[in-house]
């Protein structure tokens, strides 16, 4: 299977992360399982085995003067799981009957073939967030991605599972700029970045196909490395920057006091990422300094009440990824 050209040598300086105290949203949220020896150790190390999800009957007993009645909903079922520290059985969420349960542990060999296709060391980060709901996996791919010979990104392999209804098992790459810890998860025209299987009663987590569709995965990189040197070789003016504010986060001159100051204080703080902030020190003026100021206000600046909060953001919210699409569509347009 060929890989997109990514440079590996020489660049390790620009891998360290102008903050270091800041970290990804994987890390935020995740438990570090870099020293597993596979996949199912990364799941009981990050307490993701042994869940043994499975439906109940959604069942509520009405008490009246005329005596006890149960009632059963029959069109959906509660989703249940072993905690596994304490054994003890916990909600999960409510689906359709006809859902399809995968256990945690079902996505394992796809992990372990997606690090040995990929030659990565292992897996990275595992973690579970709403409750358990929603579960990942990272795997950072071996090699760097050097964009013009000035930024250096890497690329995750991310496998989500879900336990809600309302996500499909998916496996994504998503390209990181360690230098200030952002995701670029980004869809470009024409290409693949994530294969997802569905949760239906007769669906199985096909190891084969998703191993077919890594090709894809990879074209994909190829092609956002593209773009990414694109955006670096052009340059940018503060008068199209403070555009582009407008055009991702677009205020009425007529909405309320509240409105307005927080999108003065939101406007202040993007600036001064595009101006002076360190992570844009090396591609200051650009439009791929643009793009990654943007992100780096949603991913770590934007306000949040507390930093799990933001990190669950980053990696769920359908409001913060349309923002850094929309910042990317309008760079690269």
């Amino acid at each position: 299977m060929s890989h997109p050209q990514i440079l590996t040598t020489g660049f390790g300086s620009l891998l360290a992360a102008a903050d270091p105290d800041r970290r990804s949203a994987w890390a935020q949220l995740g438990t570090p399982v870099a020293n597993a020896g596979s996949a199912h150790e990364a799941l009981v190390t990050a307490g993701l085995a042994g869940w043994n999800i499975r439906k109940l009957p959604m069942t509520s007993t009405e008490i009246t003067p005329d005596g006890v009645t149960s009632i059963t909903n029959p069109d959906e079922v509660m989703l249940a799981y072993t905690d596994p520290r304490t054994q003890a059985t916990r909600y999960l969420s409510t689906v359709g009957k006809g859902y399809g349960v995968h256990q945690n542990e079902a996505g394992a060999a796809v992990i372990d073939t997606l690090v040995a296709e990929s030659g990565a060391r292992g897996t990275g980060y595992a973690g579970a967030i709403e409750g358990g709901r929603k579960t990942f996996v990272t795997i950072e791919l071996p090699n760097l991605m050097h964009v013009d010979g000035v930024d250096t990104l890497q690329l995750h392999l991310v496998v989500f599972n879900s336990h809600d209804g309302e996500t499909a098992f998916r496996v994504m790459i998503v390209p990181f700029r360690p230098f200030c810890a952002n995701q670029q998860r980004i869809a470009i025209r024409d290409h693949i970045s994530c294969v997802s299987i569905r949760h239906t009663s007769k669906s199985e987590i096909n190891v084969a196909e998703i191993r077919s569709k890594l090709g894809l995965l990879y074209d994909y990189s190829a092609a956002f490395e593209a773009e990414a040197q694109r955006m670096i070789r052009s340059e940018m003016t503060g008068t199209e920057f403070d555009d582009l504010i407008r055009e991702v986060w677009p205020v009425k001159k007529t909405a309320e006091a509240r409105t307005l100051n927080n999108a003065e204080r939101r406007t202040r703080e993007l600036t001064r990422l595009w101006t002076s902030a360190e992570t844009q020190a090396p591609i200051r003026g650009t439009r791929w300094a643009a793009f990654q100021a943007v992100t780096e206000y949603l991913d770590h600046r934007a306000p949040a009440k507390t930093l799990d909060v933001r990190a669950k953001r980053v990696l769920i919210s359908k409001d913060l990824a349309e923002k850094k699409q929309t910042a990317y569509d309008l760079l690269t347009a």
